[in-house]
Parts: C-alpha cells; structure tokens; sequence
C-alpha cells in the first residue's frame, strides 16, 4: 500500500495528519496520525518532518491491519531523536579523520622558503669575500 499525504488539521497541542492509503486495486483508505507538539519540541523534531516521520509509522504496518488511527508515539519519537544523534556522531567523526593542513601549503612547488634563501645569501656572500 502506498500512502499519500491528505492534509492535517490542528489540535491544541497535537497535529492530527491525514493520509490516502492506495492499494493494489487501487481502492482508497483514510488514515489518519496524531503527533503531540510538545514531545516534538522535547526531542528536537521539526515541523517539516512530522509528515516523513507519520508516512514511515504507516509504511511499517502489517498489509492485513484493521486500524486506520494512529498515535506517533513518545517512544517512536526518542527513537527518531537518537537515531539523529548517532548520524551526527558519524558526521563528526569524518570531519575529524579528515587531515588538518600544514603550514607549509604550497611548499613543495613555491620553492625553498625565507630561511634558506637567507642561508643561501650567506654562502654567495662568504664566496665573494
């Protein structure tokens, strides 16, 4: 079954999003997911995100389920939470393996630097003497 957003409408404190559940034969079912705002805020869900978040609840349904409401629960939402903390650790983690650059960018195809070309200028000038 494939779910297609419907709209929501507002609650005191909840959104309540509809989804059309089309089957094979193309039959239309009404759907519906309750997600509680303030439990949204306490584990840093954003608001563009429920809609993702509310299809993925119902595209882990069994195919022979008979509710058509549901609740995105408190524990759905932790899991969502952490499931966020550990791709960022991951991200953190690459941006810390890369390689830090070194003083000498460019060294090798600049030349020798300021204090060989100083040494440099001692040689030439001990020559001369």
């Amino acid at each position: 079954m494939q779910f297609v957003l419907a709209g929501f409408t507002p609650d005191t404190g909840f959104r309540i999003f509809k989804f059309e559940g089309i089957g094979d034969d193309r039959s239309r079912v009404e759907f519906t997911v309750r997600t509680d705002l303030a439990l949204t805020r306490k584990y840093g869900i954003q608001m563009q995100d429920l809609p993702l978040l509310c299809r993925g609840l119902l595209d882990r349904l069994d195919e022979n389920e008979a509710q058509r409401h549901f609740v995105f629960s408190e524990e759905e939402m932790r899991g969502r939470a952490e499931q966020r903390a550990a791709e960022k650790d991951v991200a953190d983690k690459k941006k810390a393996a890369r390689k830090t650059p070194t003083n000498n960018g460019g060294g090798v195809w600049r030349g020798p630097g300021p204090a060989s070309e100083s040494g440099s200028n001692q040689s030439t000038t001990s020559n001369a003497q």
